[in-house]
């Protein structure tokens, strides 16, 4: 292979034999520094492996040791920062005991993880740290994939194994009283943050258990980091801002991970800090801040089957607290018609999130969802009541590019017939793709006239509603100084 001549191909140089001390000594000196790359390429290798499999004894022998040496309900007892640094000092004397040949780095490393195995976590802890990342999902204790600026990238990040993974999902999950394990092996959770988290483990997840987190940016978002981000227009957010205040109601429509939740955290950012607000969520994920605040969330059943609160039994009771506006995290069920009650009497600027990929569609899911709860009412009386009460849909999309934007902004006007009208304030168009493979798009204002300006006049939207449309400002303001 090495130190041997292309016979085809042809040269100008005179032919020698391969016989002359020439070519003998010319093929011995190639031979013999590829010979020297291959054996050095083949020490280097197992070199590393070497260091891996030295490193990965180490982990072994310490984390047995920290096992057996470490009494976890004395560190329960502990602060953090105590409980981290009586599990670094165990670690560095395993070390000295054991006489492990470990740099200080990859023993400072090995108290990181054991720090995050037994106090948080586990392997997810590096994960939750990033900013940069909005969704974290496991598939089993080999694979783990996260969302990074709307593209999936796979984690490099494992488990030991899958009685590993299901350890720190129960550790997540009972952390707010919640309990996952084969009897009951699906759980919704959330972590401190606010973040959402969904469990499910053996026998319903074939391969191992599965975590998907939906992190939350400490960083709160807000209309203006939208528009820094491309999801939506200055003109657009003015108009969004206005029904925030204007004491509209509203349902934020999208598919799953297309920003509803956060659309709708921007939303109650205009909300008056003296109306008294109660939300309804299955996970407790809002982040309002406002100081008249009721949080409430769902509750399963026990291990019984009893004892469960579903949604609808927080919206029927928070009718109950006063509220001056509901707003419903997600409304996938028979609590719709309890919602659309809420509207309808007294309690304006009321909002929910639904999963729809348009406004239509939107519509058609609230029908479906209030038919499941059995109510035997007329299509056509159910579509009047969305109509009377749902005021804008503001539907947002997570684009094949991996960019979240506002796609429409509509307005429910009424009825004609049996069918729900409806028209644009604002809709997405797609004019094409750039050279990274970006999509380029334009959110435009339709110039019309919203139905719901009177109640921006009341609380003094007018000229931020009418600056929002634009072309309907423009028709207005001329038609006064005629």
């Amino acid at each position: 292979m090495f130190g041997k001549r292309d016979t085809d191909q042809l040269t100008e140089e005179p032919i020698i034999s391969d016989d002359t001390p020439e070519v003998k000594e010319r093929d011995n000196a190639t031979k013999s520094f590829h010979t020297l790359d291959i054996e050095e390429a083949d020490q280097t290798e197992l070199k590393t492996e070497n260091i891996s499999v030295r490193l990965q004894r180490a982990r072994t022998r310490i984390w047995a040791d920290l096992r057996d040496g470490i009494d976890l309900k004395s560190l329960s007892r502990m602060d953090g920062k105590a409980a981290e640094e009586e599990i670094r000092a165990a670690v560095e004397e395993i070390v000295r005991f054991r006489g492990l040949d470990l740099s200080p780095d990859e023993i400072g490393n090995i108290a990181k993880e054991s720090i995050d195995d037994m106090l948080g976590f586990g392997p997810l802890e590096s994960l939750l740290e990033r900013d940069d990342i909005a969704d974290i999902m496991v598939n089993g204790p080999d694979t783990t994939y996260i969302e990074v600026n709307g593209k999936i990238e796979r984690a490099n990040i494992r488990f030991r194994d899958n009685q590993h993974l299901t350890t720190i999902c129960q550790r997540i999950v009972s952390a707010i009283g919640r309990r996952v394990d084969e009897s009951s092996p699906v759980c919704d959770a959330r972590l401190h943050d606010g973040s959402r988290v969904n469990v499910i483990i053996p026998p319903l997840a074939i391969d191992g258990s599965c975590l998907t987190i939906r992190k939350f940016k400490r960083d709160k978002l807000t209309l203006d980091t939208l528009v820094g981000y491309g999801s939506l227009t200055p003109a657009c957010a003015k108009l969004i801002m206005a029904i925030g205040r204007s004491r509209v109601n509203v349902l934020v429509s999208g598919g799953t991970g297309s920003g509803k939740t956060t659309m709708l955290n921007c939303l109650t950012r205009y909300i008056d800090t003296n109306e008294r607000i109660v939300t309804c969520e299955d996970a407790a994920e809002l982040q309002l801040q406002q100081p008249h605040v009721v949080r409430l969330e769902t509750r399963p059943p026990n291990l019984e089957g009893i004892g469960e609160i579903s949604m609808r039994d927080l919206v029927k009771n928070c009718l109950r607290m006063r509220p001056e506006r509901i707003i419903v995290g997600e409304v996938r069920g028979p609590e719709a018609f309890d919602l659309l009650q809420a509207m309808n009497t007294g309690h304006d600027g009321s909002m929910g999130t639904v999963h729809a990929n348009n406004p239509r569609e939107a519509i058609s899911r609230m029908e479906n969802m209030i038919a499941m709860g059995g109510l035997n009412l007329p299509a056509k009386a159910v579509r009047e009541q969305i109509a009377s009460a749902v005021n804008v849909i503001i539907q947002v999309q997570r684009l094949r590019d991996g960019s979240r934007k506002v796609t429409h902004i509509s307005e429910i006007t009424g009825m004609e017939g049996d069918v729900v009208t409806m028209q644009d304030l604002y809709k997405l168009h797609f004019l094409g793709e750039d050279k990274n493979g970006k999509l380029v798009t334009e959110l435009r204002s339709s110039g019309l006239r919203p139905n719901f300006i009177e109640n921006a006049k009341q609380y003094g939207c007018y000229e931020m509603v009418m600056e929002a449309m634009g072309d309907a400002y423009v028709e207005e303001q001329e038609g006064a100084a005629e």
